[in-house]
């Protein structure tokens, strides 16, 4: 293993369920029965307080909306408030599906805290409740990051290649497999990890990055040059489209009386 010394900015896959869009953040599902003018909306103890089991029966409770209630956390990166929000859903989950997708965004969390320990312990939980299901593969490629941040490097190697077994076409488990190889210095089958990520839809100017630096390793010059380059426009690009997005929101909310420019809770 190299020197990890000032690495990339590696992101790990985020888990299942990061993909939908909310509309809105609601700390307050009605299913949990919970008066809005008694509840502080950024009280780190509001989930913990309002699903205390001395206080709500389990089944009065939507695991499936307090799944949202930590995605939302999520998104606004209220990380410690999420993994509770995740833990309660996990232990009020009827259905194991829903339970393994809590404890893999659990980890996620822990991760976003560098909590790697935790985070490591949560995918193992995820696992140990179905090792082959759709969420399987995302649990695997997440632990890989975790225990390769936690120094068990051999183990993170493992995993990653564990999570493509289970899902050939999971295009952030080749990448996050290339990432791995290329750290221990194979970058022939890198290269193979990161191309297959990339015929899977996989496309940005992380993963052409990346795919730069593998070549530039394996001496290809040239072709690093010119996916750099092309990796150079692509951010350049979604910089472009960010600041516009910002310039229009400035705009609307110059145009609104005593108000905040509608907001879409939508994760990258």
């Amino acid at each position: 293993m190299t020197d990890r010394e000032g690495d990339r900015d590696h992101r790990f896959s985020e888990g299942e369920g990061f993909d939908d869009s909310y509309d809105e953040f609601d700390l307050d599902p009605p299913e949990l029965d919970v008066d809005p003018s008694k509840v502080d909306p950024v009280d780190s103890r509001v989930v913990t307080d309002t699903l205390d089991t001395h206080n709500i029966a389990s089944d009065e409770v939507d695991a499936g909306e307090l799944l949202d209630v930590g995605l939302n956390y999520m998104r606004i990166n209220r990380y410690e408030q999420a993994t509770d929000a995740f833990e309660r859903t996990a232990q009020f989950a009827d259905d194991d599906r829903l339970e393994q997708e809590a404890w893999v965004n659990k980890g996620v969390a822990h991760a976003e805290l560098e909590e790697w320990d935790e985070a490591i312990g949560a995918h193992r939980e995820a696992l140990s409740i179905d090792d082959e299901s759709e969420h399987a593969a995302t649990a695997e490629t997440n632990l890989a990051y975790a225990l390769w941040e936690f120094g068990e490097t051999a183990q993170a190697l493992e995993h990653a290649e564990r999570a493509v077994e289970i899902d050939e076409r999971f295009a952030q488990g080749w990448f996050n497999r290339a990432f791995f190889l290329s750290e221990r210095g194979l970058n022939e089958e890198a290269l193979h990890c990161i191309d297959n990520a990339v015929r899977l839809g996989m496309h940005n100017a992380k993963v052409l990055e990346e795919k730069a630096r593998i070549l530039e390793d394996l001496g290809e010059y040239d072709e690093a040059e010119e996916i750099a380059d092309e990796a150079n426009e692509m951010r350049e690009r979604a910089e472009q489209r960010l600041m516009e997005q910002r310039q229009e929101m400035h705009g609307q909310s110059g145009t609104t009386a005593g108000g905040e420019a509608d907001r879409e809770w939508e994760l990258e």
